[in-house]
């Protein structure tokens, strides 16, 4: 009965034993952290991935459309031909006798250039629209990818100046410089691109002048004043009409066996 006792805690003690090793062999549990929680607004504003402005829709223009134009690349083509022309309001052909040069110092200009094989003043009698349709049949007919677009637009002001007491003599009112002309207004040049339909740029040149004249001749002295302004302004438009060309010729995509030869 003893030996039965001692032997049942043998077995009991060694079970024991056992169990404590296996327990000391097991491989610690990793340590569970809990998911980060991030506030969304401290990120920052999404992406934009559409476009809010529902006013910005173009009937004839397709948001594909509108892609295609943007993404393309812009530069001025080789060799190409380039016609000078006066437009007027909604920058329909100016039919009218013009009253300045500029648009020959324009032509002159890019003819320096170099970068064009021909470059012309249009005339404007050719029948045709009054419209962006009409400037691209004009530019089919002389066979030009570019038209340079010149306009101007003047606003003219009249009034009394201090010589105005010579009128108390009548007389001196007379022969007195009593009236101020003035004139202030602005020129512009734009590139049209006639095969795309698009604008590559528009530069302006902005005047502005008085003089103090008798009141006799008023139109004749208004037209020397514009003259005069026209001419200083110029020099700034011709100016900047080269240096927007040069950068377009400048933007060409290099050709294609340079390109290759770059990456052997």
């Amino acid at each position: 009965m003893f030996s039965h006792l001692r032997l049942l805690a043998t077995t009991l003690a060694l079970a024991g034993g056992l169990i404590g090793c296996g327990a000391a062999r097991a491989p610690m549990a990793p340590a569970a952290l809990e998911p980060m929680h991030i506030d969304s607004a401290a990120q920052g504003p999404a992406p934009l991935t559409h476009n809010p402005f529902k006013g910005d829709q173009v009937r004839a223009l397709t948001e594909d459309d509108l892609r295609v134009v943007l993404d393309a690349p812009v530069f001025l083509e080789q060799a190409a031909r380039i016609g000078v022309v006066s437009v007027t309001h909604g920058y329909a052909p100016d039919r009218a006798l013009p009253l300045h040069e500029i648009t020959a110092a324009l032509a002159d200009t890019l003819d320096g250039t170099g970068l064009f094989e021909i470059v012309s003043e249009l005339s404007t009698d050719w029948p045709g629209r009054s419209d962006i349709a009409g400037l691209r049949e004009l530019a089919a007919r002389y066979r030009s990818e570019y038209l340079l677009l010149y306009r101007q637009r003047f606003v003219d002001r009249t009034y009394t100046n201090g010589w105005g007491w010579a009128w108390i003599t009548v007389i001196g009112g007379l022969v007195a410089p009593t009236d101020t002309l003035e004139a202030e207004g602005v020129i512009e040049a734009t590139l049209f691109d006639v095969k795309s339909g698009t604008l590559l740029f528009t530069v302006y040149a902005r005047a502005r002048g008085h003089e103090d004249e008798t009141i006799w001749h008023t139109g004749q002295k208004r037209r020397r004043l514009k003259q005069r302004l026209l001419k200083e302004a110029t020099r700034s438009l011709v100016s900047q009409v080269r240096q927007k060309v040069e950068q377009l010729a400048d933007a060409r995509p290099a050709p294609q066996e340079a390109i290759i030869g770059r990456h052997p």
